[in-house]
């Protein structure tokens, strides 16, 4: 009998200062390495996108946050897609040399990497974009008008036929925050991305389609202390091209059929789930129960929610250099506890 393909769901949590994929792109290099060990990698834009940076992973799947916790819950599949007709939706906040910048991104996309874009939209009116942060410093956000949001999404469905939607609003500035400054010196937390995710999570709830998002932000000042992790996203204009790339194979979202199709996705066929140890208060890590979880503790975040207390049975590992390991014991039908030098002897039930 022939073996399912070995799936993995590997989550981290956008906006709260996670030590690995709190920055753009940072967690590239994981999800790169887990493709390595399983038939289908399924993850979400905060893992994926670098700005503009990104890496073709083929047997990756691009799922936005939305979407994934509702694939979690047995709501939605995912149908792997050849290539997405992208819709670009542009802020009318933004600034005509910003926006024009961000036209000639989609159109280098188009011509350098054949990406198929619909014509863009300017919504009818600004989205104004209002940045907040929780006591706990996780980031978040609000949409002053969702609806002009909404009805750009429409009209490039309807009338230009995007299967997918990339959005580009304008984020208000920030240059001289003290939290800016830790953010690119490599210690803060990304004040952007919960706002980046109320864009993309209110298209899909409405729209059932793939879509990720990118902000319009003017150039920072040149800083010889830029950390690393946060240099992806001082390389130019702006951070478009990864969510191009990203959503060009973005799997469709489908309501559950009544018999179902060897092509689509399931949350039943996911093997194992891997998450930071302190974030586990998601939809999506709670939905998949079935599933075998991982927790990986050196990724630290803001959240401190444990699986513990939420009644997850986890296996807690180091590293996500342990993490590999057990993934690759699990697709191999070994227990992870037998790569141990002490077991655990049989107990009882009765």
């Amino acid at each position: 009998m022939l073996q399912s393909p070995f799936t993995v769901v590997l989550i981290i949590p956008t906006g709260i200062g996670a030590s690995i994929g709190g920055y753009a792109g940072d967690a590239l290099p994981v999800a790169k390495a887990f493709s390595q060990v399983c038939d289908r990698l399924i993850t979400h834009p905060n893992v994926l996108n670098g700005a503009q940076m990104y890496w073709n992973l083929p047997n990756a799947l691009y799922v936005e946050g939305y979407g994934l916790d509702r694939f979690a819950a047995g709501e939605w599949g995912l149908q792997p897609v050849r290539q997405n007709r992208i819709g670009l939706l542009l802020d009318r906040a933004i600034e005509p040399e910003l926006r024009l910048r961000h036209i000639q991104a989609a159109d280098a996309a188009r011509a350098t990497l054949g990406l198929d874009l619909t014509d863009y939209i300017l919504t009818d009116a600004p989205l104004g974009v209002e940045l907040r942060s929780a006591s706990s410093g996780a980031s978040w956000g609000t949409l002053n008008n969702p609806g002009s949001l909404l009805r750009a999404a429409e009209k490039l469905i309807q009338e230009g036929g995007a299967e997918a939607i990339a959005v580009v609003a304008r984020f208000p500035e920030e240059t001289d925050s003290a939290a800016l400054e830790n953010y690119r010196h490599g210690s803060g937390i990304d004040a952007l991305a919960g706002a980046e995710a109320v864009i993309s999570h209110l298209i899909v709830r409405n729209f059932r389609i793939p879509c990720a998002h990118a902000p319009a932000l003017s150039p920072l000042p040149v800083d010889p202390q830029v950390s690393p992790r946060a240099a992806a996203e001082e390389l130019g204009y702006t951070f478009l091209p990864c969510v191009l790339v990203g959503l060009s194979r973005a799997p469709q979202f489908i309501a559950q059929p009544h018999t179902k199709n060897p092509t689509q996705i399931w949350a039943d066929e996911v093997d194992a789930i891997v998450f930071p140890a302190d974030a586990c208060g998601g939809s999506a890590m709670l939905s998949l129960g079935k599933a075998r979880a991982i927790a990986v503790e050196d990724n630290q975040t803001a959240m401190r929610v444990p699986p513990e207390p939420l009644g997850i049975k986890a296996l807690r590992v180091p590293s996500y250099l342990e993490a590999l390991g057990v993934l690759i014991a699990y697709r191999g039908g070994i227990n992870p506890d037998a790569l141990r030098p002490d077991s655990v002897r049989l107990r009882c039930l009765s």
